[in-house]
């Protein structure tokens, strides 16, 4: 049966109406000079760590690889400035793990590495490997590695492609950037993943608060020249928490559900971030590794809110001081957006491939509500978007009863934060729940 485009998305359970203060959305991306010091952190990635490939002293030049894995879920990191290896060593990132760190003293010069030529990829298992050696993951926050996603199973059969464009989180902007910036980048990447895996169809998810992303796009996609066969089409989105989730997205795309434990692949869908994408398309050209990120540097804390391109393992001390430093003393630091970011316990930790987004807030923004007793409102289940019941998993994470959370479907939460966010009693349930899954990990399944 020939697949046709939806016309309007299709309806999805829950959600929430948040705030989007998109601040920095007109705002041309600024490109930051190179700092004097890059901390690159062996695990910026979903799967196992990378190693170092570079000894302490030795010089390094501009997309060179320094570190990888053998693992197949993993991703190598390059060097994003020339310079000096001053240090390996033990950093805490954002969720509390540990990890080591390559730590490059900058020589300013930008030196790129004779290694960096762009790849032969005409065949989908060259394209693979090249996708790998890019040390691409996904750029949205969630910080898969690319090469996995591409490398579908024999025995699974992808007809469509979804490109996030929905960037749903309050604050950030980058990916809106990214559309506008570099949307010819955007169709190229489209084109070489739809070529080579032979999908049928490809639907570019934008939230309709994005009128001017919708008409860039639309614009390109709707062109003859550009797409003759007519395989893209964008999908503006209601504006509503948290459409950018891969659940969510498939479903208001396709009217498809993931089953638990299953994946996109499963029902026939890729999903991939837009800067992802285009990042792909400028590798292609160029061979240049991932070494660099769009960043929305924003919040009540910061003198200047932009959009910044600053090299991968800058300090976010650096960056917001490039944005004109603080203009009142920050409360609350945020890795991410204001839904599913990380506090953060210095500006001293350096940006990561995955991060979009650094938040810096005063003391109203950053003051949490005092939790009360739940009041049986039902409005966190209403909300959840994986129709789970958030009070159930709160008590039992609290009362650390493994099987009961298996029970409710706890590792079905994509920990969005709806829940907590849609709570007038204020009570932390999606942090209780996030605890409650790594007691489920710990445990093993049934």
């Amino acid at each position: 049966m020939e697949l046709v485009f939806p016309t309007k998305p299709f309806k999805t359970h829950g959600g929430a109406d948040v705030p989007h203060n998109k601040n920095t959305a007109q705002t041309e991306s600024a490109v930051m000079s190179p700092p004097a010091q890059v901390v690159l952190p062996m695990q910026q990635h979903v799967g196992a760590p990378c190693t170092p490939l570079v000894k302490i002293g030795e010089t390094v030049l501009v997309g060179q690889k320094i570190a990888d894995s053998s693992a197949f879920i993993s991703a190598p990191i390059h060097a994003s400035v020339s310079g000096k290896v001053s240090a390996i060593k033990k950093i805490m990132l954002p969720g509390g793990q540990y990890t080591d760190a390559i730590v490059i003293d900058s020589d300013g010069e930008m030196t790129v590495s004779p290694d960096v030529k762009p790849p032969v990829a005409e065949a989908l298992e060259d394209f693979i490997k090249a996708i790998r050696e890019s040390g691409l993951v996904g750029l949205g926050g969630a910080g898969f590695p690319a090469h996995v996603k591409l490398n579908v199973p024999k025995d699974k059969k992808l007809d469509t492609m979804i490109v996030n464009a929905a960037e749903c989180e309050p604050y950030i902007t980058a990916d809106n950037r990214e559309a506008i910036e570099n949307s010819w980048d955007v169709f190229s990447g489209i084109y070489a993943v739809l070529d080579l895996l032979k999908l049928e169809r490809v639907i570019i998810a934008v939230e309709d608060n994005k009128p001017d992303v919708i008409e860039i796009l639309k614009k390109i996609a709707d062109s003859k020249t550009n797409d003759p066969e007519d395989r893209v089409r964008i999908l503006p989105l209601h504006a509503r928490y948290p459409q950018g989730a891969e659940k969510v997205l498939i479903k208001a795309c396709t009217d498809r559900e993931i089953p638990m434990g299953k994946l996109p692949a499963d029902v026939g869908c890729l999903v991939m971030n837009i800067t992802s994408v285009a990042f792909i398309a400028k590798y292609l050209k160029t061979g240049m590794p991932l070494v660099t990120k769009r960043v929305t540097i924003d919040g009540s804390a910061i003198r200047n809110p932009q959009n910044v391109i600053v090299p991968i393992g800058t300090k976010i001390a650096d960056i917001i001081e490039f944005c004109g430093g603080y203009q009142s003393e920050p409360k609350k630091i945020l890795m991410g957006g204001p839904m599913m970011g990380l506090a953060l316990a210095s500006d001293e930790l350096p940006v990561l491939k995955q991060n979009n987004g650094i938040l810096a807030f005063g003391e109203k923004e950053a003051r949490l509500l005092e939790p009360t007793a739940c009041i049986r409102c039902g409005r966190c289940v209403e909300g959840c978007p994986m129709n789970l019941i958030p009070t159930q998993l709160e008590k039992y994470s609290n009362a650390k009863d493994v099987e009961k959370l298996q029970e409710y479907d706890v590792m079905d939460c994509m920990e969005c934060g709806t829940c907590s966010f849609n709570c007038p009693a204020g009570r932390p349930l999606v942090q209780a729940i996030r605890l409650g899954k790594g007691l489920v990990k710990a445990g093993g399944k049934k």
